[in-house]
C-alpha cells in the first residue's frame, strides 16, 4: 500500500483496510490539531489509488474500508464515486465504508450525492464538533459555525449514512470549561447523531494552542475537571439513540452507555467518581495518549 506520512484512523476503524486517497487535511487550521502539519493537502492521483485497491485484492478477511487521509469527502463527486466502484469491484465482499469529513466538505455535497454515496458503501461519517460553543469555534479556528455544523450533521443522517461525532473535553480550558461543556451538549442534542466519542484534549506542541499553554494564556482543568466535563455533557444531552462513548486513550475516564437509555446508571457512577477524588479510578497519566 502507498502510504504517505503519518496514518490515522478512528479506534472503530481498528480492523478496517486503511485506503489513503488525500493526502493531510484540507481544512488544517485548528489551533489544538497538530496531526497535518506536515503535509500539504492534495487528493492523491487516481493510479495511486487504483492500485492500492487492486493490490487489497490478494488481502484476506476484509470486509471494512477506511478513507484516510482527514477529509477524504473533498474529493470532487464524479472522483469518489470512480473510487467507490473500483472497490466495490475488486473488493467484493466489504460491508463497509468510513470517511472523516469536516462540516465544509459535508456541505459541498447534496443529499441526493451523499445518498449516492450511501448506494455505494460509504456508511459511516467521522465529523470533528469539538465543542459548540459559538466563540469557541472562532477561536480554536474550526473553520465552521454552530449553524454549519448542525447543518452538516442532519445532511449526513438525511441520507441515511451513520454520523459519529467527535467532541474534546477541556478545550475551553478552566475559565470556559462549564460554558463549553454546556453548549457542547446543546449542539449534540441539535444534530443527533448515532455516535459520540468524546476525546480529552492533549497539547500538542508546535500548535498554537500549545502555545497559549506556555504563555500561560490558556490553563487546562485538572484531572476531575475534565470528568466534570464528561458529566456535563452527558447530562444535559438529548439523543433520540446514541452510543456515547469516551474510550479513546486520551480520556481519564472511560465509559460506554446508549443514551438516553443509560443516562441515569452512567450519571451515577461518574459523579461517584468525581466526588470520591480516587485516582485510581481515573487512567494514570503515563497510560494516556493520541
Amino acid at each position: 500500500m502507498d502510504y504517505e506520512g503519518l496514518i490515522i484512523r478512528p479506534p472503530s476503524e481498528a480492523y478496517s483496510l486503511l485506503l489513503q486517497v488525500t493526502l493531510g487535511c484540507s481544512h488544517n487550521k485548528c489551533t489544538f490539531c497538530g496531526t497535518y502539519r506536515q503535509k500539504k493537502f492534495k487528493i492523491k492521483p487516481f493510479e495511486k489509488i487504483k492500485k492500492d485497491i487492486e493490490e487489497a485484492r490478494s488481502f484476506s478477511d476484509v470486509s471494512r474500508v477506511f478513507l484516510c487521509d482527514g477529509d477524504a469527502l473533498i474529493i470532487p463527486q464524479p472522483r469518489l464515486i470512480e473510487i467507490f466502484e473500483l472497490i466495490n469491484r475488486n473488493l467484493p465482499d466489504i460491508e463497509r465504508i468510513g470517511s472523516y469529513a469536516n462540516a465544509k466538505s459535508i456541505l459541498r455535497k447534496s443529499v441526493d450525492e451523499l445518498k449516492e454515496l450511501k448506494a455505494l458503501g460509504l456508511d459511516i461519517i467521522y465529523l470533528g464538533v469539538e465543542t459548540g460553543n459559538v466563540e469557541l469555534l472562532k477561536k480554536i479556528h474550526k473553520g465552521a459555525t454552530y449553524e454549519q455544523m448542525v447543518e452538516a450533521g442532519r445532511r449526513v443522517k438525511e441520507a441515511g449514512i451513520g454520523l459519529s461525532v467527535t467532541v474534546l473535553l477541556g478545550l475551553g480550558g478552566i475559565e470556559e470549561s462549564i460554558e463549553h461543556a454546556l453548549d457542547t451538549a446543546k449542539i449534540l442534542g441539535d444534530i443527533d447523531p448515532d455516535y459520540v466519542g468524546a476525546l480529552t484534549l492533549m497539547l500538542v506542541p508546535e500548535t498554537e494552542l500549545y502555545e497559549d499553554y506556555q504563555a500561560g494564556r490558556f490553563v487546562l482543568p485538572d484531572k476531575f475537571g475534565f470528568i466534570r466535563e464528561l458529566y456535563l455533557m452527558i447530562e444535559k444531552s438529548s439523543f433520540t439513540n446514541c452510543y456515547f462513548t469516551s474510550n479513546h486513550a486520551s480520556n481519564y475516564l472511560s465509559v460506554k452507555a446508549r443514551l438516553p437509555r443509560e443516562k441515569e446508571k452512567i450519571l451515577k457512577m461518574i459523579s461517584s467518581v468525581i466526588h470520591q477524588k480516587d485516582m485510581s479510578l481515573i487512567r494514570p497519566e503515563y497510560l494516556r495518549g493520541l
